[in-house]
């Protein structure tokens, strides 16, 4: 487990481009040593905001595998679903190509079965760990790709992905990806990375403000219990770095 780094920002657009600059960087570096790079977006203000930040940097998109940590388990058009958003802030702008979007399935895909949604999922993340030769085990027989770079956003009770305090979901091991059926923050039927999946990633990033969150900050930060604060579990295996404004960092020590 890696020792989280903070970075303090003025404003929640100061740490949106700082993030984007360092992400293009390690996109670059992974491009380099491995042919492609494999990012997790995230939605909310500053994961979309990141998101939108990133169209006009100097990126090979043709060598990018991008992959989402959560997503409302709604219709295929409904415009709750982070992957619309990613498309509108930046996948429709960028020359991705489609087979390189990971995507997760819609409700009306599936009949409304999460469950199996979330098995297909993780079947796809395991086809790519695979063919990349970029695998990592996780829980019983669930192998994901070792992401790059996992964005995170973070709830003011500590939540990230669809992993929320005192949950089966945050207490799941043996999963890579889990249906979630009774989320506290509506839409209630969600699909999320588990803990064991973010954790595989080399680098977690959350991306932070607010004074609203400063507590989850300061509980996440200090090593608080990740059933209490999901943010506490996340640890990428070569950094974490929390990317704060002034606000959310004011209960830091």
């Amino acid at each position: 487990m890696t020792a989280p780094t903070v970075r303090t920002f003025d404003d929640a657009d100061a740490l949106v481009a700082a993030a984007a600059d360092d992400l293009v960087c390690v996109i670059e570096q992974a491009q380099a040593e491995r042919g492609f790079a494999s990012i997790v977006l995230t939605g909310g203000t500053n994961g979309n905001a990141l998101s939108a930040a990133l169209r006009d940097k100097p990126i090979d998109w043709s060598r990018v595998d991008v992959f989402f940590g959560d997503e409302r388990f709604v219709a295929g058009d409904d415009p709750d679903r982070n992957v619309l958003q990613a498309q509108q802030a930046l996948l429709d702008h960028v020359p991705v190509p489609p087979e390189n979007v990971y995507a997760m399935p819609a409700s009306d895909a599936f009949s409304g079965d999460g469950g199996l949604a979330a098995q297909v999922y993780a079947k796809r993340l395991r086809e790519n760990a695979v063919r990349r030769g970029n695998g990592v085990s996780v829980g019983v027989a669930d192998l994901v790709p070792r992401f790059d770079v996992e964005l995170l956003g973070m709830g003011g009770e500590g939540h990230i992905d669809s992993l929320f305090p005192h949950t089966d979901a945050v207490r799941e091991r043996d999963a890579a990806v889990v249906y979630v059926r009774d989320s506290p923050k509506p839409p209630p039927r969600r699909l999320s990375l588990t803990l064991p999946a973010i954790g595989a990633g080399r680098r977690v990033w959350l991306l932070v403000s607010g004074a609203g969150k400063a507590e989850a900050v300061a509980a996440g930060v200090g090593g608080a219990a990740p059933e209490d604060w999901p943010c506490a579990g996340a640890h990428g295996t070569e950094e974490t770095v929390w990317y704060l404004d002034a606000a959310a960092a004011a209960q830091l020590g």
